[in-house]
């Protein structure tokens, strides 16, 4: 993992919150179309494991999805997170979930993996972008993960953000 912030380990700030995009970090942005229009995705049981030291740590969990689908809200429930989905203007619903949840943008992580999530990235105090992030993402992230989306990137940020203490 590639740590393009200047002594982000070494800083005493904890952060207090993770949002994640769906597509693309939750997944490897395939996805599977059944005949009758049901769709299905793959996601790795690392990241949940992930997700939930985070949780136990205090850390609110929210995804933040374009996407309105029974596969994005059916992940969050097993997950434990909250989601917003359906969302096409990210930032401002952001916003609003942050003014509600008392928190300062410095205190939360933005993970995303494309063009939608730019100002999310920009707007929280940590942006760290999966190993399948379009280049735009990967510009403007503090932390390049090895990992995938689908393939524990969530994991490997969680880990990264225990091992820091920076949660």
């Amino acid at each position: 993992m590639a740590d393009r912030s200047s002594g982000l380990a070494t800083r005493t700030l904890r952060y207090k919150a993770l949002v994640t995009d769906f597509d693309g970090v939750h997944t490897d942005n395939s996805v599977f179309v059944l005949e009758d229009g049901r769709e299905f995705v793959r996601c790795s049981r690392a990241d949940g494991m992930g997700l939930e030291m985070l949780r136990s740590r205090g850390l609110r969990l929210l995804i933040l999805s374009r996407e309105e689908n029974a596969v994005v809200s059916a992940r969050a429930r097993k997950l434990r997170m909250e989601v917003a989905h359906n969302i096409k203007d990210k930032l401002p619903a952001l916003d609003e979930w942050r003014r509600s949840n008392d928190l300062e943008w410095s205190e939360m992580i933005y993970i995303g993996d494309d063009v939608n999530d730019l100002d999310c990235m920009k707007a929280c105090g940590l942006a760290a972008a999966p190993a399948n992030a379009r280049p735009e993402i990967l510009a403007v992230s503090d932390v390049h993960l090895k990992k995938s989306g689908g393939d524990g990137a969530l994991r490997e940020l969680s880990d990264y953000l225990i091992s820091n203490e920076l949660v």
